[in-house]
């Protein structure tokens, strides 16, 4: 039977009423706990959603908070610097480097690109001590707020599969942490992404594709707003809705690697991120926390594949011009997930660069007054 739906709140954008999507909130150090209330909850939203906000205004939480603080300075002092400066080493590899703007496709399909510069740590590369990172960084102190952010961000992700594997019945080797274990190569990757203004990127160039997450979990943190869901179910037509910033939360949402490692009982986030406001910077800190490379699962095509193969196969469809992403199949970018309703128009020519303010406006961080040199 599918959950019962509570009547989402709205905001104006794009000239009509979208939803504000309501979700449970979890709490951090019940989870820790292993309150079993509390894992029954995070249980239950990864059945019926796959998404949910995770409270971290406790004194286990407090931090991942201050984390997050140190990492914004770090963002916005990284993204200010030359594009020479922040593309010293390009992008290494699919889960280190710099992305420039524009390297994927962007939020409303064919003809766009992506609106947003992104700096990838990986886990692995922090753990060897001597992280191939750019200048920027690693010729200061940023490089130790890194490590904290990673090593909070890592901790957090790894009690929610534990109380995942408990809600699930789950021991010994099936235990889902099971198989993300520090000490075993992974494609575990901190992203930090700066989405710029319209008037810098163009009209084509706007927010993120929606897709599900390659991920076993994705911690996300912004407080602006942007993030879009969809939710899963069959009760209803189920539109993009936005996701709003909760003050001490972070959203947290089920990636592919996990729905298949639970033979597709949880469910994968369907998201993607459009410019609520276009004339402002808006920062995200998305930490993925990924299956061991050679962890095995069933795809959604009935597949067996590999963490590693997995994360390659889709990474590269990520950065497939949209007429490859069009001709492969939707269990690609979205993970096998079904969508139910209608998507909203995915014309260029649809999104405004400059509408009317939105009824609830997000806090902002405040804008940078010099200009913001990109590579297309």
């Amino acid at each position: 039977m599918a959950p019962t739906i509570d009547v989402p709140e709205t905001v104006e954008w794009q000239g009509k009423r979208v939803p504000v999507w309501s979700m449970q909130t979890i709490d951090y150090s019940l989870l820790l706990s292993q309150d079993p209330a509390e894992v029954d909850r995070v249980l239950k939203a990864c059945l019926e959603e796959g998404y949910f906000y995770l409270d971290l205004r406790n004194i286990d939480g407090g931090r991942m908070l201050s984390d997050q603080q140190e990492t914004l300075k770090l963002m916005n002092r990284f993204f200010e610097a030359p594009i020479e400066a922040k593309n010293e080493f390009g992008l290494i590899s699919s889960h280190l480097g710099y992305e420039p703007l524009g390297s994927r496709t962007g939020a409303f399909g064919p003809g766009t690109k992506d609106g947003y510069e992104m700096l990838k740590v990986s886990r692995d590369e922090i753990q060897r001590g001597s992280p191939k990172v750019p200048a920027p960084i690693k010729n200061s102190g940023d490089l130790k707020v890194l490590e904290n952010a990673i090593g909070s961000c890592n901790t957090i992700t790894k009690i929610i599969l534990s109380a995942l594997s408990t809600g699930m019945n789950l021991t010994g080797a099936e235990r889902f942490e099971n198989s993300h274990r520090n000490d075993r190569p992974s494609t575990t990757t901190l992203s930090m992404m700066h989405y710029l203004p319209s008037e810098v990127t163009g009209a084509k160039k706007v927010g993120h594709q929606k897709h599900t997450d390659i991920s076993s979990l994705t911690l996300l943190f912004s407080e602006q707003w942007g993030l879009q869901i969809r939710p899963p179910g069959t009760c209803g037509a189920r539109e993009m809705g936005f996701v709003a910033p909760k003050p001490g939360c972070a959203f947290v949402h089920v990636g592919d690697s996990l729905r298949f490692a639970s033979g597709m009982k949880f469910q994968s986030c369907i998201h993607r991120v459009v410019p609520f406001d276009p004339t402002e910077h808006r920062y995200s800190i998305a930490y993925f926390l990924r299956a061991e490379d050679d962890t095995m699962f069933v795809d959604s095509e009935g597949r067996h594949v590999t963490a590693g193969q997995w994360h390659d196969e889709k990474f590269k469809a990520f950065t497939d011009p949209w007429q490859w992403q069009a001709m492969a199949p939707k269990s690609m970018i979205l993970g096998g997930m079904k969508e139910a309703g209608e998507d909203d128009p995915t014309e260029i020519d649809s999104f405004v660069a400059n509408p009317v303010a939105a009824e609830v406006a997000p806090e902002r961080i405040q804008e940078r007054s010099q200009e913001v040199s990109v590579e297309a």
